[in-house]
This record gives C-alpha cells, structure tokens and sequence, in this order.
C-alpha cells in the first residue's frame, strides 16, 4: 500500500461499477483509501492479483491477550481479511461477498518478538454464488503460524 494512502470507506456507488481487482490494485496503489482495520491494527495491502492477495503485519504489544501472546482473533482477522480479498478480487462489477463460514488452525502463537508476518490468501473456487478459498499465516522465516479456510457467499451489490 502506498505510503500517502489514507484510510475509510469507498462509498458503495463508487465501488459498485469497478471490479473487484481494479477496486483492490486501487487501493494498493493509494488511489482509494484503505479500510480503516488496516490502520487499527497496521495491516498493509502488500501484493495483490486474480485470485490472491497478500497483507503484511508486525505483531505488538498492544495486541497482547492476558496469557501474554498476540491475541488469537488478531490471527483470525487477518486470515478472514485474505480470504475474504482474494475471493474479490475475482468478481465482476456490481457484485460482492460476505464470510459465511471461517475455519482457522493456529500452530505457533505471535509475540512482539515474532518480527512482520505475512497473511495469504489463495482461491479455492469460485462459483455463482457461492466461493471458497484458504489462507496462510507466516513469520518472515516461512515458519506457519495460523492457516484456515472460508466459505462466502456472492451477491448483487
């Protein structure tokens, strides 16, 4: 994601008549602002194409949970967010998603130590109404933290 991209909300008339790779390469390239949950918990768009996209985290301390490691939904979130993306970035105008069903696997807990981790998402398939995919979470090494799969459902916008 470009340095200078600010972040909100692309109203729905404007993201209704683009598809969903223009709308996500948009936003890469800070042409259109990035969703606010990027900035709560600094996601970066870091590489986006058909049917894959790949965000970028550091994890911190703030996100800590009382057993003193990153909080597991941080893991989740940033797998439903992959997931979710590269499904849309299949789809035609006019057309979008929402999550019907996540399943995440954790493997290794993320501390402030763990250094930037990157959250994949690939397709599966993707049908008319329905699409699924899987995502991968990994620390800079290609250790795997987290890896899960989604189901969403399709729909005129």
């Amino acid at each position: 994601m470009a340095a200078t991209a600010e972040y909100g909300v692309v109203p729905i008339e404007q993201v209704r008549p683009m598809d969903g790779l223009a709308l996500f390469q948009a936003i890469r390239e800070g042409r259109l602002p990035a969703p606010p949950i990027c900035k709560a918990l600094g996601m970066t768009l870091d590489e986006v194409e058909l049917g894959r996209v790949v965000f970028g985290y550091r994890p911190v301390f703030d996100h800590y949970n009382p057993l003193g490691t990153v909080h597991g939904g941080i893991a989740a979130t940033l797998l439903d967010s992959v997931m979710g993306c590269c499904i849309h970035t299949t789809l035609k105008a006019g057309t979008g998603y929402t999550t019907v069903e996540i399943k995440i696997n954790y493997v290794r807990a993320m501390s402030d130590k763990t250094g930037p981790v990157r959250a994949e998402g690939k397709i599966i398939n993707v049908g008319s109404r329905i699409a699924t995919s899987e995502g991968r979470l990994t620390d800079a090494s290609g250790k795997l933290l987290a890896h899960g799969t989604t189901t969403c459902l399709i729909f005129p916008i």
